[in-house]
């Protein structure tokens, strides 16, 4: 069971937070991603700031460095007398000591998104990146060309966070100057309703979070909510080859600029060469060529990505000349299909994909840019979404060779359904197997791979241990 986000609002938690300006700001489930980003956002601008996760990790480990006080395992003491306020995750559950800690004291309580839509207000343009997929993606590509941009001269320096981390900006955060604010908009419990985009990119929109959104519909009038949050004087950016996404923006009152590989997009993309590496393409603006792109990346979905970052960028004023370097340099977020090393002369690749749609996407782009043996092993991501969309995940793997799965990552829930690994192997037919524990799955790939074989191991678990038990 998750917590609700606080809607509070940056007015209101501007009042609070001058308030606890000689108090702690403490930060629960502190070692996730958007979370130490967040802390350290707070340190840097002159807190006191404390934490607190399950277990130690490279990101709890850059927050010690940074001066952060961090506690592993929950408990009411770490709380602590001087604690002013209390920024959570709606990943923690409601019964976690430090959150009801906070609750009886009549500490502040702040949800994540609430905080993130508060700090973003003192920048002049805030580019929200929001979608089922593709987030993280085009967010770090976005990152590319504003820092390319600033190195150039011809913008400020952006401040950025988001939700993967990426090799440019040495995690998942930069701090720059105001003029600039880009950051990954997350749909789950509509958390980005409580942004304040003045550029808000709509990448697409389908069913997933099946434990909160019970249907399309609720989708499409969450992200046409958020597509509003820009005002009159904002923009929109939206896929227009996607029906649920041009459905949601159809009222919003706000500048409107279109992307897609239709005809009648405002920005499209002609002469792909999607079978290359890097792969080639010409963006085209309004009927005009804008730019040539060299994109070090694999997938039509990553010419969506690339178009909606060029999309976001040219709204808020940077070149041709910029977004073209951008892209070119960009390197890939973490965790997206991320070159890990060698294991029996098979090259292996970690991706975070965890949807039907991602894991298609990924590896129908893969298989389309190289003839070798393709093998993926994944790990499902919470009961709820697996057995939701159990026959597009027997479908998702068709361009792979082999498909090995993990045990379902539980995450927050309890598996009521039935659901397993083995029974969608099973669904999926010879060519997938049920491979069991970490060390398993790891013993079995060294009997099964050969030399050129291509292994992507997938999932937003903790699929990442697996390459610990391969040497990797």
């Amino acid at each position: 069971m998750s917590t609700p986000n606080t809607h509070i609002g940056y007015l209101k938690i501007g009042e609070i937070m001058s308030c606890a300006k000689d108090k702690d700001i403490f930060f629960l489930g502190a070692g996730g991603i958007m979370m130490s980003s967040l802390a350290l956002l707070t340190k840097k601008s002159g807190f006191c700031v404390r934490g607190s996760d399950r277990c130690r990790s490279s990101l709890t480990q850059k927050l010690e460095n940074s001066g952060v006080n961090m506690f592993y395992g929950h408990s009411a003491e770490n709380l602590g007398d001087n604690t002013g306020v209390v920024v959570y995750t709606v990943a923690v559950s409601p019964d976690n000591p430090e959150y009801c800690e906070a609750l009886s004291k009549g500490i502040p309580l702040i949800s994540r998104a609430d905080y993130l839509g508060y700090i973003m207000t003192e920048y002049k343009n805030r580019i929200g990146i929001a979608g089922m997929h593709g987030k993280s993606t085009c967010t770090s590509m976005c990152a590319q060309i504003f820092l390319d941009s600033a190195k150039s001269g011809r913008s400020s320096e952006p401040t950025i966070v988001s939700g993967a981390e990426y090799a440019s900006m040495d995690g998942a955060y930069y701090i720059g100057e105001r003029d600039n604010f880009v950051f990954e908009a997350c749909e789950y419990m509509d958390s980005f309703l409580d942004f304040n985009p003045t550029v808000a990119v709509l990448l697409n929109a389908e069913m997933e979070h099946v434990d909160y959104f019970k249907s399309i519909d609720q989708i499409c009038e969450s992200f046409s909510r958020y597509a509003s949050l820009v005002g009159q004087e904002g923009t929109v950016v939206y896929n227009a080859d996607d029906e649920n996404i041009v459905r949601s923006v159809g009222a919003v009152n706000a500048k409107k600029i279109s992307f897609g590989l239709v005809d009648n997009a405002d920005l499209t993309a002609t002469n792909i060469q999607s079978c290359e590496y890097p792969m080639q393409f010409d963006i085209i603006l309004h009927g005009e060529h804008f730019a040539h792109v060299s994109l070090p990346s694999h997938g039509i979905h990553n010419v969506y990505n690339a178009l909606a970052a060029c999309a976001a960028a040219y709204s808020c004023g940077i070149d041709a000349e910029d977004i073209a370097r951008g892209l070119g340099n960009f390197k890939g977020a973490k965790r997206r299909m991320e070159y890990k090393g060698e294991l029996c002369g098979a090259t292996v690749y970690d991706d975070y994909g965890h949807h039907p749609t991602e894991i298609g996407a990924t590896l129908r782009g893969v298989k389309d840019a190289c003839d070798r043996r393709l093998i993926c092993v994944f790990q499902p991501h919470t009961y709820s979404r697996t057995a939701a969309l159990a026959d597009k995940f027997a479908e998702a793997f068709e361009a792979a060779d082999k498909v090995i799965f993990a045990d379902i990552y539980a995450a927050r829930e309890i598996n009521e359904s039935g659901i397993t690994s083995k029974k969608l192997a099973e669904m999926i037919g010879d060519k997938a197997t049920y491979g069991g524990s970490f060390d398993d799955i790891a013993a079995l790939l060294r009997k099964t791979v050969e030399q050129d074989d291509l292994v992507i191991i997938m999932g937003a678990g903790d699929i990442f241990k697996l390459f610990e038990k391969m040497g990797l």
